[in-house]
C-alpha cells in the first residue's frame, strides 16, 4: 500500500497533489479526486521535475 503525502505548501484549500514512493519512482494524484487515477513516473524523471521546481524559485 502507498503512503501518500501532500506538500507542507499546498495550504489546506485542497488544490493540490499527493505523491507517494513505488518501486520505480513515484505516484502522484489529485486530491480532489484520489479514484480518477495516478500518473506514475520513474524515478529519474521525478528528481527532474523536483529540480525543475526548485530551479523555478531560484
Amino acid at each position: 500500500m502507498e503512503c501518500w503525502r501532500r506538500s507542507s505548501h499546498s495550504g489546506g484549500n485542497g488544490n493540490c497533489v499527493e505523491v507517494a514512493p513505488v518501486e520505480c519512482g513515484a505516484a502522484v494524484r489529485d486530491l480532489k479526486e484520489p479514484a480518477a487515477g495516478v500518473l506514475v513516473v520513474n524515478s529519474r524523471q521525478w528528481t527532474d521535475f523536483l529540480a525543475a521546481l526548485r530551479a523555478s524559485r531560484g
